[in-house]
């Protein structure tokens, strides 16, 4: 990158050698002298060197100024996917230490169900004493599987304290109980339920239900706790007549949860500690899970609006369609929690003119600069040769006795009508050998008050100049309009 000082001074040099050459080869090779060249290189000089100069400098921050703004955003955009990335994996991890928690429990049962059938199988069916024990190793090796597999996501990120998730996570008591804390902590908030209870609903579910409610008023109390908010649980079910429309009814049923907070009375409120904006893509992650769909926006009115829509029961840990997303390529995350870090496929391509448009962009503007830059230099010289001084100097010639009429007249001296009467009478004696005389306008000029100065051009037979007479004649002016008696 050139620095800007070296720049100024090539162009000032560069402008500075173009006049002096035109200034040198004015006289010799140009129309005019030494100052119509010096007056040609200082039009020559801004148009064809620093202007020029100018255009490409510019272009060429510009050129670097775009290319830094490109590698800007290109980086605000893997830090974007990055941040989403540790998102759902954080979220995945949590699913999977629910997973451990929950699965752990249910082998936990079956190992000890097992312990007490080998006791009671040790006399009664020594035979069917060997199945139980190895029901009892399988089960103990799943756990420890489990244990394994899980421990590839690193910490599990347990919930502990109030918050911590229990078999009643997500039914209509543990909703009521966050609205309770949300309206202790001053939000004014209201609950309107739908539909029964969730507690026969599978664990998954409930837990996508209390998170969403959870990180929705959170969210709340950090920007809009003077704000109204709803908190909207629809629990569609239907009643069938028979087992197969059963199956289909609760296949379709559906779990809908929507958070909404109106506007801020007042000017928005500081944030002491803002948010990473990571909480909203661990609720989507979580609920595309799960096979359902996941909405966060700003309201129109200024207020905020969440809103989720789970099955109430989930096809299976491959159903979902960010499951599903693991087998696209790299850049997504694998279905045991794992991202890679890259190009995300289902992200869209950044939009702007390719390199034949920029080109074409490019040849154009320089096109247009050229030809403007050409029309500049032609008017400047033009004004430069019109301005430029003629070989003749002084006032012009006045006529000499001798010329002949046509010369005379060549020079503006006519004959007029009002000045020849003017001359009727008072002019001097004609030269001998006069035939002629013309008495011009531009002769007679006011000499002192009552009189004027009038010029005669008197030609013999051969209509050449034999005599220029200059004379007095007193002016007429005009009586009073009546006359007193």
């Amino acid at each position: 990158m050139a620095r800007p000082r070296p720049r100024a001074r090539l162009l000032a040099a560069a402008g500075a050698l173009l006049v002096v050459c035109a200034t040198v080869t004015g006289p010799r090779l140009g129309p005019g002298s030494a100052a119509y060249g010096l007056a040609v290189g200082l039009v020559l000089a801004p148009a064809a060197v620093i202007v020029p100069g100018l255009v490409g400098t510019a272009q060429g921050q510009q050129g670097r100024l775009l290319r830094a703004l490109r590698e800007r955003g290109d980086a605000a955009e893997r830090a974007r996917r990055l941040a989403d990335s540790e998102a759902r994996i954080h979220e995945r991890s949590r699913i999977a230490a629910e997973m451990h928690d929950l699965v752990g429990h249910r082998l936990s049962l079956v190992s000890l169900h097992a312990g007490g059938l080998e006791l009671a199988l040790e006399g009664a069916a020594p035979q069917l004493r060997e199945e139980a024990v190895l029901v009892r190793r399988t089960t103990r090796d799943a756990m420890r599987e489990l244990r394994q597999v899980l421990g590839v996501l690193g910490p599990l990120a347990r919930d502990t304290g109030p918050d911590a998730l229990t078999h009643a996570t997500g039914t209509r008591a543990d909703i009521e109980a966050l609205v309770a804390q949300s309206r202790d902590g001053g939000i004014a908030v209201r609950l309107d339920w739908t539909g029964p209870d969730l507690d026969a609903r599978p664990a998954p579910v409930r837990r996508a239900v209390h998170r969403v409610v959870r990180e929705a008023l959170t969210n709340v109390h950090r920007y809009a706790a003077d704000a109204h908010v709803t908190v909207t649980v629809e629990h569609d079910t239907a009643v069938a007549a028979t087992d197969e429309a059963a199956t289909a009814a609760a296949d379709g049923a559906r779990v809908r949860v929507t958070v909404r907070n109106g506007a801020r009375p007042g000017p928005p409120a500081p944030v002491e500690e803002p948010g990473t904006g990571r909480g909203l893509t661990g609720l989507r992650e979580r609920v595309e899970l799960l096979g359902g769909t996941f909405e966060a926006a700003a309201l129109p009115s200024g207020g905020f609006r969440v809103a989720a829509a789970v099955p109430a029961e989930p096809a299976g840990p491959g159903g979902g369609p960010a499951a599903r997303r693991a087998d696209d390529g790299p850049g997504t995350l694998t279905a045991a929690g794992q991202g890679a870090i890259g190009t995300d496929p289902t992200a869209p391509e950044p939009a702007g003119p390719g390199p034949d448009g920029r080109r074409t962009a490019e040849v154009l503007t320089l096109g247009f600069g050229l030809a403007a830059l050409s029309a500049l230099m032609v008017i400047g010289i033009a004004f430069v040769y019109a301005a430029q001084p003629s070989g003749r100097s002084g006032p012009p010639p006045l006529p000499r006795i001798g010329m002949t009429y046509a010369e005379v007249a060549g020079y503006g001296v006519l004959d007029n009508a009002a000045v020849r009467a003017a001359a009727t009478g008072h002019e001097p004696p004609r030269p001998a050998g006069t035939t002629g005389c013309v008495y011009p306008f531009n002769g007679a000029t006011e000499r002192h008050p009552g009189g004027l100065l009038i010029a005669r051009y008197c030609f013999d037979a051969a209509q050449r100049l034999i005599a220029i007479d200059r004379f007095d004649v007193p002016s007429v002016r005009d009586a009073t309009p009546w006359e007193t008696p």
